[in-house]
């Protein structure tokens, strides 16, 4: 094996933040020479997990190895209890009295397997010990190579399609993992190194168009705000009573956390002057950012601005008063 080729993959790797064990199962068939590798794994997602592949791939004309790409991939499905698997049970083409049984961890990968089962077969969840199948709850059954049940529980994850979408990377350059995977849960995303067509950089926003129709290669377009839309993180941080923010440690941790897509908690001084502890993401598109208790619910940002800021929106609207008094008086 090259080793120039496997210090490469381990920077471009740590670049992206690939977690550490798909890191490490891409070594192992690098050391044995495997021409095209593709590893599955799992990261932390709003809702249970989202599922990630990298692929990496061996030159034709050299033993070096690229690592070409990543793709995500996220469903509906209720995340896995503890000690819980996915299993598809078919029978045994070669065996009259046994049954094949094939486990998954992702939700995406044990439907999209079971879709592809020509004759009867079952879609399970099943729960293991080191050593056994301690019980198993059935979602969906096919006979004859036509699905002819689906829990009611579990039709929503079943029937509605999984977001997926693929990135390609150019030697460690590109959306990291987290980044794309923080697109893909509905948020935008800050980056410094962006190339135009023409070869030149720029900074700027990027959020995936969920509403618009995939490109060729079936991933979402993305809208992007540069720098010229007018979008000031630092500042629009600086209009809501969010504690610590004198700190530069804390602020550029928080714009780093934000500017990567992510949803920070944070501690905000509420109306009635006290502490409360929220969530917040950056929305570039309307020039502001988003406050949600620790359950996910939305809560309303004007709560939470500055008492300068709120001076400020009191001025303005006796403003508007004024003004209003006076085309009165002059139509009377």
């Amino acid at each position: 094996m090259n080793r120039n080729s496997l210090e490469n993959f381990r920077e471009e790797a740590a670049a992206l933040k690939v977690p550490q064990n798909m890191i490490e199962a891409v070594e192992k068939q690098m050391e044995q020479n495997v021409a095209k590798i593709e590893i599955f794994g799992q990261i932390h997602a709003d809702r249970g997990f989202m599922d990630v592949t990298i692929h990496v791939k061996q030159s034709a004309q050299s033993d070096f190895y690229y690592f070409n790409k990543f793709d995500l991939a996220v469903s509906k499905a209720k995340p896995l209890e503890v000690g819980h698997r996915y299993m598809v049970i078919s029978p045994d083409p070669g065996k009259k009295e046994s049954n094949l049984t094939r486990k998954f961890d992702s939700a995406v990968q044990a439907i999209d397997y079971f879709r592809e089962q020509k004759g009867s077969s079952e879609l399970a969840i099943g729960k293991f010990d080191e050593k056994n199948l301690l019980f198993k709850d059935i979602v969906a059954t096919m006979k004859e190579g036509k699905v002819d049940y689906v829990k009611k529980e579990f039709q929503s994850a079943y029937y509605s399609p999984a977001i997926k979408n693929s990135h390609y990377v150019d030697r460690g350059k590109g959306f990291s993992i987290e980044q794309a995977a923080n697109m893909l849960q509905g948020r935008a995303v800050f980056r410094e190194d962006m190339m135009s067509r023409g070869g030149e950089q720029y900074k700027a926003w990027s959020q995936y168009q969920f509403n618009e129709p995939k490109d060729k290669y079936g991933n979402y377009t993305m809208k992007q705000f540069s720098e010229g839309y007018g979008f000031d993180l630092r500042k629009e941080l600086a209009n809501y009573e969010i504690k610590d923010l004198y700190q530069k440690a804390t602020t550029d941790k928080l714009i780093s956390d934000l500017q990567n897509g992510n949803k920070p908690i944070v501690k905000v001084i509420g109306p009635d002057g006290e502490d409360n502890q929220l969530r917040i993401e950056a929305v570039p598109k309307y020039g502001n950012i988003n406050f949600f208790d620790l359950n996910g619910k939305p809560q309303k940002r004007e709560e939470f601005l500055s008492v300068t800021e709120t001076e400020k929106g009191k001025g303005q609207e006796n403003a508007k008063e004024k003004s209003k008094e006076s085309s009165r008086e002059l139509s009377i």
